[in-house]
């Protein structure tokens, strides 16, 4: 069987966990931050888990993450 191509844009923004659960980043944190507030700011730098509905059609993505 051939090997499969991992997606480079999809394994530069998910990470696996040690438990093997996917991690995204959050959105909204590269431009216009001047008006939100410090605490939803702080709250953006923190990972997500990914929704169990999506995660099997990522991990299907990065084959070898």
């Amino acid at each position: 069987m051939p090997k499969v191509k991992t997606l480079q844009g999809a394994a530069k923004r998910f990470k696996v966990t040690g438990t093997g659960k996917l991690r995204r980043f959050r959105a909204s944190k590269s431009h216009l931050l001047t008006g939100k507030p410090r605490g939803r700011k702080r709250g953006l730098r923190k990972s997500a888990p990914v929704a169990r509905g999506d995660a099997s059609r990522i991990k299907r993505l990065i084959p070898y993450l």
